[in-house]
């Protein structure tokens, strides 16, 4: 991981006394409450309320912890750094404001080995355990491609911030509030334990690379209840360690992506294991609406998704097995353009998926991005998928040109489902793949189309059944 180094530096000295309170004791819950405005936050959205948010902070976890509370206003603050039993709570018309100066966030901190440029973080936190961000209030991180430009005058990549960055803390819980226009990614988990997102809402679209949700070699993780906003992907669990991603259950929440709902990777080192989604809607979700990647050596065991309604999506479901072989000990930029070479990992595998009570609508006018695809490569098959009472209507389209055209391998290339082109089937494409079961899965399309429902390459143990319903 490159050196980090610290712009901006921000030394914090919290003298009690000369009107700054030390914290009050909440009756109901006898936990401390660190008013921010007590250790001088101004909160007009112009002042940088840093230093006092961040002695707050200090004093809380310093107390043995409690509640560092955020009263209605708008606080413009750089880098903060949460620490162990600390709950930074919002009440409704707080706002926290992400400057717009990157002399403002701290790099002394573990960046993103994802993403070389996105280093800065608006809220972070190392070993950290009984963290909270709560209330009815919002952090907006400005992160509007004008304020963070994508590339800078000289053509290098400029830093854009992320919204939350965590790495190796447990029990962490976000709970009701309101996230938006991060410059990047909004909220990054790294080998974090035991964690309850609940009740939150995420909106952030105004740049690149924003995902809402990514939880990289993370453990016992319950997303529920939320409401996420997306321009890039929604809800991604990621593995760039050998440390697997599992235990994670996600139920109850309303997604809208432009680029995937739920996507496990794609980085995919260590892998996914034990993950469970259900009851939720992934509808308005652009170039695929599921996706489960296995593609860096790690394993792809034991997912189970059921009862999704997806409506105007593109592809609905993508699940693949490759070798592209990353090992991310450094920093790296993906290569999404063309095929590479395999890195060196070796391959990992994909199995026991069951993906069950999908009722989809696909849509858009880009045939390459639609149908089915179930993919391994050669010699190493995904194995053991059912897909059970799925409804999917697809708009159709397809030219005899299409139904005769050959799927490149691409073994080693960035897994997106629409760069392997159009599909020569219209409802599902599955190659190199062992005991696929479709059971109850009605595939229609709303024009004529010249392909095939189904496409078979290199499958062993196929079989489509069309059970009866109950008397």
């Amino acid at each position: 991981m490159k050196a980090r180094r610290w712009v901006g530096s921000l030394i914090v000295v919290c003298v009690m006394g000369a009107g700054l309170a030390v914290g009050r004791t909440v009756d109901s819950k006898e936990a401390k409450v660190f008013d921010v405005r007590s250790y001088g936050a101004v909160g007009d959205g112009v002042a940088m309320d840093t230093k006092a948010l961040q002695c707050a902070v200090d004093a809380c976890h310093a107390a043995g912890g409690g509640v560092v509370l955020l009263g209605a206003g708008s606080y413009h603050i750089g880098t903060l750094w949460l620490k162990s039993n600390v709950e930074l709570r919002l009440v409704e018309g707080a706002e926290v404001l992400g400057s717009l100066s990157l002399a403002d966030y701290s790099r002394d901190n573990q960046g993103a080995i994802e993403g070389p440029a996105f280093d800065e973080c608006l809220l972070y936190a190392e070993h950290a355990e009984n963290i909270r961000i709560t209330g009815e209030g919002s952090v907006d991180g400005r992160g509007y491609e004008k304020n963070f430009p994508i590339k800078l005058e000289d053509g290098s990549l400029g830093d854009r911030p992320m919204l939350i960055r965590f790495v190796e803390c447990r029990n962490i819980r976000l709970e009701g509030v309101s996230f938006k226009n991060a410059a990047s990614w909004c909220t990054h988990l790294v080998s974090c334990d035991d964690v309850v997102i609940r009740d939150l809402a995420i909106d952030s679209h105004v740049n690149r690379n924003n995902d809402g949700l990514d939880l990289d070699g993370c453990k016992n993780v319950l997303i529920e209840n939320c409401n996420i906003r997306s321009g890039d992907d929604s809800i991604c669990p990621k593995s760039t360690t050998a440390r697997i991603c599992e235990n994670i259950v996600v139920k109850n929440c309303r997604v809208q992506s432009n680029t995937a709902a739920f996507k496990c990777g794609t980085s995919s080192r260590g892998g996914f294991k034990n993950i469970s989604v259900s009851d939720c809607d992934f509808s308005g979700t652009r170039m695929g609406a599921i996706k489960l990647l296995a593609v860096d050596g790690g394993i792809l065991e034991d997912i189970a998704i059921d009862n999704i309604v997806m409506n105007e999506v593109e592809g609905p479901i993508f699940i693949r097995l490759a070798n592209r072989g990353r090992t991310y000990h450094q920093p790296t930029e993906q290569i999404q353009g063309k095929d590479v070479e395999p890195e060196g990992a070796p391959v990992g595998y994909a199995k026991n998926i069951r993906i069950s009570n999908i009722k989809a609508t696909v849509s858009g006018d880009i045939p390459k991005r639609q149908g089915i695809m179930i993919s391994g490569i050669p010699g190493h098959c995904i194995e053991d998928v059912v897909l059970e009472n799925i409804e999917i209507s697809y708009s159709g389209g397809g030219t005899a040109e299409d139904a005769a055209r050959e799927v490149p391998e691409d073994i080693a290339r960035y897994p997106e489902q629409f760069f392997f082109g159009v599909l020569p089937s219209w409802g599902a494409f599955v190659r190199h793949a062992k005991n696929v079961e479709f059971k109850n899965v009605k595939m229609t399309t709303r024009t004529p189309d010249a392909r095939e429902k189904i496409v078979l390459v290199d499958v062993e143990g196929f079989s489509e059944v069309e059970t009866l319903p109950a008397r």
